[in-house]
């Protein structure tokens, strides 16, 4: 699994920042739950072979004891207990300050590993700049600058190094599904887990987020074995009080990173709502193989069942290769449908595409419609092969590929998963030109 890095610190020392040079400037997911606010953003990055959550709180100010700073603060708390890893930013410029030591107090008490991130120090030399961080207590401050992504790389090398790579996709094709159920609090995710299982395996409370921590569920089902991944912990009633501590995203973003298929589940008796988009676009970067589960669907009128229907067309239509089933998780309806969905998703998935096959699919998709060109140029593609699964990625290779526009590369996916009837997974489609020996730089000497 992959571990999670939390970045805190007093407000304006450049959290956001360092998360956006972390991620490329890839759009966070943006948490709406109830009692975690649009400061706290959570994405991906990766190091070398190992990839990893990041998450940016917003400035944590501890000694904040209402409005908009508690809830900041609080929802940094709930980021600490999470992660594997603390980055605690500081600001090279300002130097230490009281809100700095008193933020680093609460870190030392949580029993998280924590880096000591000394930022803005561009243009300073490290050491002079990192000795009055020693104070903190907190081991070794490190000097970088996230604007500039100076020593960026290298902070993080030394944040992973005791973290192993992830397995290689070749070893995830060879064992049996893992199915994550995700979906936001109280739309019947750990209903739909007991109703797969044919058994109370998971406790269900009628509240949102009574589960925390991820369960993985090993059964066997019609000869076929599977591993659910329900994003639940068991915990009594009565310690679930907050909504804010029910719910946790990163453990979502971890289950899906983990599985191999997600289903999505959703209330239909809720409108689909800003969280459910961004968890399913998620789903869609993280590349992994799709059902959705409209969950709740017994008692529903008919005018309401077309305009939940309706809804789910226009706010998730691009999810439009995943199949939507509509269920009732309490009642055993539809579930053996989810199911099968489920499996045809995972062998779309790890499907193996035969490079002529895929070439002649290739030739085809030209002959119905070609490239645009880009000015005098018009890119030719030439020959195609495989070049991963879960999901599936098409390498295509040929000349001036990198003039091939975003509109005609939708257009190759299409035909790629109409031709091979790819139904429940992304597919990647990249380019990769053919090099020029004319170009500069290439020629040969005479």
């Amino acid at each position: 699994m992959k571990p999670t890095v939390v970045i805190v610190g007093r407000p304006n020392v450049g959290k956001s920042t360092l998360f956006n040079r972390l991620t490329r400037s890839r759009d966070a997911i943006v948490a709406d739950a109830p009692g975690i606010t649009r400061d706290r953003h959570y994405g991906e990055g990766r190091v070398g072979g190992k990839p990893y959550l990041v998450v940016d709180t917003g400035g944590f100010e501890p000694v904040a004891k209402d409005g908009i700073f508690h809830q900041m603060a609080r929802q940094a708390r709930q980021a600490v207990d999470e992660a594997d890893v603390v980055l605690f930013v500081v600001d090279a410029r300002v130097g230490l300050t009281a809100q700095d030591r008193e933020v680093g107090a609460e870190l030392r008490r949580s029993g998280r590993r924590i880096w000591l991130v000394v930022n803005k120090a561009e243009g300073m030399a490290r050491a002079a700049v990192t000795a009055d961080f020693h104070a903190l207590g907190l081991g070794e401050p490190l000097a970088i600058s996230a604007e500039h992504g100076e020593y960026v790389s290298d902070l993080m090398e030394l944040v992973l190094a005791d973290f192993p790579e992830p397995a290689r996709e070749a070893d995830a094709a060879e064992k049996h599904p893992k199915i994550a159920i995700v979906g936001r609090p109280n739309v019947g995710k750990s209903t739909l887990v007991n109703a797969l299982l044919g058994e109370e395996r998971v406790v269900v409370f009628d509240q949102p987020g009574t589960t925390r921590d991820s369960i993985y569920i090993d059964f066997e089902r019609g000869g076929k074995c599977y591993t659910l991944i329900d994003t639940a912990g068991m915990r009594k009633r009565g310690r679930v009080d907050e909504a804010a501590e029910k719910f946790s995203v990163i453990k979502t973003l971890q289950s899906i990173s983990d599985a191999n298929v997600v289903i999505l589940v959703l209330d239909a008796r809720q409108e689909i709502s800003e969280q459910d988009a961004h968890i399913a676009g998620f789903i869609l970067d993280a590349g992994r193989a799709l059902v959705v589960a409209v969950n709740k669907w017994e008692g529903l009128a008919e005018t309401q069942r077309e305009q939940v229907k309706r809804d789910g067309a226009r706010k998730l239509g691009f999810l439009n290769f995943a199949r939507f089933h509509f269920i009732s998780a309490l009642q055993g309806q539809g579930i053996a449908a989810v199911l099968a969905s489920a499996d045809a998703a995972y062998a779309a998935a790890m499907s193996s595409l035969p490079t002529p096959r895929l070439t002649r699919a290739l030739q085809m998709a030209v002959q119905q419609q070609q490239p645009p060109r880009a000015g005098m140029v018009r890119p030719k593609l030439r020959y195609a092969h495989q070049g991963g699964h879960n999901p599936p990625r098409i390498i295509i290779h040929g000349s001036a590929l990198e003039r091939v526009p975003d509109t005609y590369r939708r257009y190759l996916e299409r035909f790629f998963r109409d031709a091979f009837k790819l139904t429940g997974t992304p597919l990647r489609v990249e380019f990769k030109s053919a090099r020029n020996p004319y170009a500069k730089g290439d020629a040969k000497r005479s």
